[in-house]
């Protein structure tokens, strides 16, 4: 049985919403075993109807987020998306994986055809390498703001941890935080 979290931002979640995103997204775990707990947020922003699905799948996070005009065409356009993503990248995560045990493992449906790619997975067009310093977490957004970039890498000075500021679309920062357990 599939466990959701299902919050709404300036909607309110009626039963008959909760029933239709549990039906409609409830349908991708047909492609895997096991499934985490599928995080839903609904949320209504200028009359645009914004859904945001997160499904946990053995180690591997699957995301999508869609807007219309109407909350039931968002949520059907998210499963599309996502339906999209496990196909597309299903060859690409066995490969990943190296024997695929963990892939086979998460996916229970021979529904899902591998694709073949030959093309590189994910090509790296330019590289770049430099100092990871030590700082706290104001002075790495100071330099974020001050490259103009929207996050910085940097040496956590109290942890010695490897962490990330950046910058949401709200125009506030977030902080990615190592986590060596």
């Amino acid at each position: 049985m599939t466990t959701f979290t299902i919050r709404g931002k300036n909607v309110e979640i009626t039963p008959a919403l909760r029933d239709y995103v549990e039906k409609r997204i409830g349908k991708i775990t047909r492609y895997f075993d096991s499934v985490g707990e599928i995080s839903v947020l609904l949320s209504v922003v200028k009359e645009r109807h914004l859904v945001e699905v997160t499904v946990p799948v053995q180690g591997v996070l699957l995301r999508g987020e869609e807007a219309s005009h109407d909350m039931y065409a968002s949520i059907d356009l998210v499963i599309e998306k996502l339906e999209r993503q496990i196909h597309k990248h299903k060859t690409k995560m066995q490969r990943r994986f190296r024997d695929g045990t963990l892939l086979d493992e998460a996916f229970a449906s021979p529904s899902v055809p591998a694709q073949e790619d030959d093309e590189d997975d994910y090509p790296i067009v330019k590289r770049k390498k430099f100092v990871v310093k030590p700082m706290d977490v104001q002075e790495a957004i100071m330099q974020m703001n001050l490259l103009n970039h929207d996050f910085f890498v940097f040496r956590d000075a109290d942890t010695e941890e490897v962490n990330v500021v950046y910058r949401r679309a709200d125009g506030k920062y977030g902080l990615i935080e190592s986590d060596n357990k």
